[in-house]
């Protein structure tokens, strides 16, 4: 689960039949392999749930409840489905998009498209580490004035190194189930919130609900709503780095090898039924926090006319507790967009840093199944991207937009994705251990309705009118 996992003598990347491990059945048995889903769970929380779909809200009110609740399932089947193919082969995702023709020399054309995300990701990851930075600019201001550059430059260095550092260390994963747990505490409360709401001045009925379930999208809100579309629930990057956390936590491990035998097909398809699992229980985790953060957003925000921009992002959302509960919660949401933010920050590095590594390795670079190799550019991506993504956002400083940026070209990408998803499936994966009928069916729609809105965000892209 952890990234220390990738430095023991066992390298995951290796498929052998000494690492062969029977499959658990059932849930209780289960729950112990759990665990790549929480990682995923740990990055979505933070830019998806707290920024974009709260911006949404208060920007638009509960007319768009349903795009919520679409963004977060429609994506499910395809993660799933590239999953079902790591774990049977072994391979994480870049490595098999790079076997997608046509390819240009070396590279495939959906890796080209990956490099293009990557770079937009700048953007939105260094929202992230803006976001951070100023929530603990507010609580501790640096030379007086939160909001002063001196304070989000020095607390945007402090969040740099300090994640470097925590990563290099041997605590990783001891960090890593901290963060989650302040996520879940923080989500926790917020869903609490959310849900005692209509106690509240800034009630909400069954009306608002209604009506945000009408499948409309008003003017001027085509933009925000394909930003939240493309970035909450499982975008095409966190389809993208499950693969890797699937491999690293064993699943491809455990089935070992493929010899084609009727034992080593009885053990993909334990391992695979563990991996929906693992899914499951991650959907359901963002799905009540992203539901949460939007109604708190349009039930508290929208009626004053509150917007989040710029640096007063931190400011505006910390209205959502403090008109509810009263002025002291606003220390308690500061702490919470911190353990929120930094846990996407910290559960990214190590993700991207793998995905780096994987694409350099498709041009050459490196040879992938080097594990030795492998670590060296992992750790190397791991001190280089936080400072370049903190970089970003001293020289933007809006930490809204950035993260909607990344958010609009991760649904571009996502069609890319399915292409993929379905050439592996088709090409490499036995029949007899692709999903049943109803598997298939929720993969069909779920790849149809990604590839529209991927066409419809690409479509409004170039023409402007998005809003």
């Amino acid at each position: 689960m952890s990234s220390s996992v990738a430095d023991t003598t066992t390298d995951p990347y290796v498929l052998t039949p000494d690492g062969i491990k029977e499959p658990p059945t059932g849930w209780k048995g289960s729950l112990k392999y759990l665990g790549p889903g929480l990682i995923v769970s740990a990055s979505i929380v933070g830019s998806g749930e707290l920024i974009a779909t709260t911006a949404l809200g208060a920007k638009v009110g509960f007319v768009l409840l349903w795009m919520v609740v679409l963004s977060t399932a429609v994506k499910v089947a395809v993660q799933a489905e590239l999953a079902r193919w790591t774990i049977l082969t072994g391979k994480p995702a870049l490595t098999g998009f790079n076997e997608v023709p046509p390819k240009f020399g070396r590279i495939g054309w959906i890796n080209v498209l990956w490099i293009i995300m990557a770079l937009s990701k700048f953007l939105q990851i260094g929202g992230i580490v803006g976001g951070t930075a100023t929530a603990l600019s507010t609580l501790i201001p640096v030379g007086g004035d939160p909001m002063s550059t001196t304070s989000l430059a020095v607390w945007t260095a402090i969040v740099v190194v300090g994640s470097i550092a925590m990563l290099y260390s041997s605590r990783y994963s001891l960090i890593e189930r901290g963060a989650f747990a302040l996520v879940a505490v923080f989500s926790v409360a917020t869903i609490c919130i959310a849900f005692g709401l209509p106690f509240t001045p800034f009630a909400y009925d069954g009306t608002d609900v209604l009506s945000g379930l009408t499948f409309a999208i008003p003017a001027g809100a085509i933009g925000a709503a394909l930003a939240m579309f493309g970035i909450t629930g499982v975008g095409a990057d966190e389809i993208t780095f499950y693969t890797y956390w699937c491999v690293e936590k064993g699943y491809a491990r455990w089935v070992g090898p493929n010899d084609g035998s009727d034992e080593w097909k009885r053990r993909a398809r334990g391992w695979i039924r563990v991996m929906y699992k693992d899914v499951f229980l991650s959907w359901v985790i963002y799905t009540v926090g992203t539901l949460a953060f939007f109604i708190m957003g349009a039930s508290v925000l929208n009626p004053q006319g509150m917007v989040l921009e710029g640096n007063e992002m931190i400011a505006v959302l910390s209205r959502m507790y403090t008109d509810v509960i009263g002025e002291w919660a606003a220390v308690a949401f500061l702490v919470g967009a911190v353990a929120v933010l930094g846990s996407t920050l910290w559960a990214s590095i190590p993700s991207w840093s793998r995905m780096y590594t994987n694409v350099l390795a498709t041009l050459g670079v490196l040879d992938w199944t080097d594990g030795v190799a492998r670590r060296k550019w992992i750790r190397g991506f791991t001190v280089a991207l936080p400072a370049l993504w903190g970089l970003a956002y001293l020289s933007i400083s809006s930490p809204v937009v950035m993260v909607q940026i990344g958010g609009v070209v991760t649904g571009i990408f996502l069609p890319a994705v399915v292409v993929a998803t379905w050439y592996l499936r088709n090409t490499q994966v036995d029949p007899e251990l692709r999903g049943g009928n109803w598997f298939n069916t929720v993969l069909t729609i779920s790849s149809v309705a990604i590839t529209l809105l991927g066409i419809y965000s690409l479509f409004e892209v170039f023409t402007g009118s998005g809003g």
